[in-house]
């Protein structure tokens, strides 16, 4: 008589017992409450985040920075316009360079030619 009892407290609480979860649950409008609860507190934090009096300063240094990079893309344009100016100059002397080279070298023909026509 003792071993069936001892056999059932073996099962139940000894190292080959089944492991059992205990959960609790709790209602939906539990969590449905602390859902909104939590939404409103991350909308006040974010509010109190953004309306801070140091949002004012960011804003100032946004509009200084905003304005600092209008006057280096006024720069950058101007720097590519002369870019621009200095290329198409530069082209301009290239043409100019090879219709002066081949000028000469029709000149060099002619003196060459001149030469051997005094020779004879």
């Amino acid at each position: 008589m003792i071993r069936p009892i001892r056999r059932r407290l073996r099962n139940h609480f000894g190292l080959t017992a089944k492991q059992v979860a205990v959960r609790s649950h709790r209602p939906w409008y539990f969590q449905g409450t602390l859902a909104v609860i939590n939404l409103l507190l991350g909308f006040a934090l974010a509010y109190w985040a953004l309306h801070d009096d140091n949002s004012q300063y960011v804003r100032e240094r946004l509009r200084q920075v905003t304005s600092e990079n209008i006057e280096f893309q006024k720069k950058l344009i101007a720097s590519q316009r002369e870019l621009q100016v200095e290329l198409a100059t530069s082209n301009n002397l290239a043409k100019t360079l090879t219709a002066q080279q081949d000028e000469n070298i029709k000149l060099k023909e002619e003196l060459v030619f001149y030469k051997k026509i005094t020779k004879r």
